[in-house]
């Protein structure tokens, strides 16, 4: 493990404070205690918004990309970022805040993803590839498999996005894999697959708040459940608005 806990210090008024989640970072800490930890939860749950100022605190941008390099671009930190702690191991401050070249983390951000490969694709520490000449899902383990590896944090945002069912069994596997290495991965994704992998961490954002819960409880899986056994149950509803 590199990264243990989070917690925020004193929130500014408005948003992200208004977000649930965000409110229980402030009120304690999160303690995260897998290798590997799923934020699953609605649009708007404020899963994404961790997400970024875990970046921002581990030294990557939060808008994507490599930690330490010198090609990120300077966007400002987080609201978030800007008030929330981190609790580092040994190891895991070696590896985010050590020297630059040495550092070993990754943000995957799905929307922009092929935005930073015009950037970096072909630089030294990056991958050879144009993602332009690749399918969606073929850019997305290009970059997973070339940055994604051994020892280090490793940041996700909705990496399901442009996979296919089989991709994401694929995925799992990776996951376990680089949690078999020494990696620790941190996820916020609405697939009820990634989110079965065998002793991963998973907390449920909403209006009540996070809590660790199981595959089988996860409100996401339910729904899925009874979709698959009776779609017009819900697509009645979607339907009779149109």
């Amino acid at each position: 493990m590199l990264l243990t806990h989070l917690n925020a210090r004193q929130l500014p008024a408005g948003w992200p404070a208004a977000l649930a989640p965000v409110r229980q970072l402030a009120e304690q800490r999160l303690e995260l205690t897998a290798p590997v930890a799923f934020f699953v939860g609605e649009n708007g749950s404020g899963k994404s918004t961790i997400m970024e100022a875990i970046a921002d605190v581990s030294g990557i941008n939060s808008a994507g990309g490599k930690a330490g390099t010198k090609y990120a671009s300077a966007g400002p930190t987080t609201a978030l970022g800007e008030v929330l702690d981190a609790e580092l191991t040994t190891t895991g401050l070696r590896l985010l805040h050590g020297p630059r070249l040495k550092r070993r983390a990754f943000f995957f951000r799905a929307e922009t993803l092929f935005n930073l490969g015009q950037n970096v694709s072909g630089r030294y520490g990056f991958w050879e590839e144009d993602l332009t000449e690749q399918s969606h899902g073929e850019g997305f383990f290009t970059v997973l498999e070339r940055m994604v590896h051994g020892p280090g944090l490793y940041l996700m945002d909705e990496p399901e996005a442009a996979l296919s069912f089989l991709s994401c069994v694929r995925l799992v596997g990776m996951m376990k894999r680089v949690a078999d290495e020494g990696g620790q991965i941190i996820c916020a994704t609405h697939s009820p697959i990634l989110a079965s992998l065998p002793g991963a961490q998973i907390v449920e954002l909403g209006e009540h708040g996070m809590r660790t819960t199981k595959w089988e409880d996860l409100q996401l899986v339910d729904h899925w459940r009874r979709f698959l056994s009776k779609p017009d149950f819900y697509l009645r509803y979607a339907l009779d608005n149109e």
